[in-house]
């Protein structure tokens, strides 16, 4: 059931390959987390700052995503998403990251 380890393990893998490549088919620069269930794309060729994103993003689409600049100054031009949600919610941000970053950032 959802109490084996290895089986939240295994799930949590398919998370993160999956949020991995649908940010790198939409052109983000982004390393593969090792453990965490975060993962850190870059914003910089969007030309806004971190927290601009994250707010328009929140605006636009009613996805949250944590300003990079909010861990550190080294964080500006990054935003955090977590991928410790259900599969279907994961597929639907992104969808909507995608939407965003195609249609809503370029008219914002």
């Amino acid at each position: 059931g959802s109490d084996d380890p290895l089986a939240m393990k295994n799930e949590y893998k398919k998370r993160r390959d999956y949020i991995f490549n649908r940010l790198i088919n939409m052109g983000f620069e982004v390393t593969k987390p090792d453990g965490a269930f975060y993962i850190f794309p870059s914003i910089s060729k969007l030309n806004m700052s971190s927290f601009k994103f994250a707010s328009k993003l929140l605006e636009k689409q009613r996805v949250a995503v944590v300003p990079g600049d909010a861990f550190s100054s080294y964080g500006e031009g990054y935003i955090r998403l977590s991928f410790a949600c259900s599969m279907d919610t994961l597929s639907e941000a992104l969808n909507r990251i995608e939407k965003f970053i195609n249609i809503d950032s370029i008219n914002s």
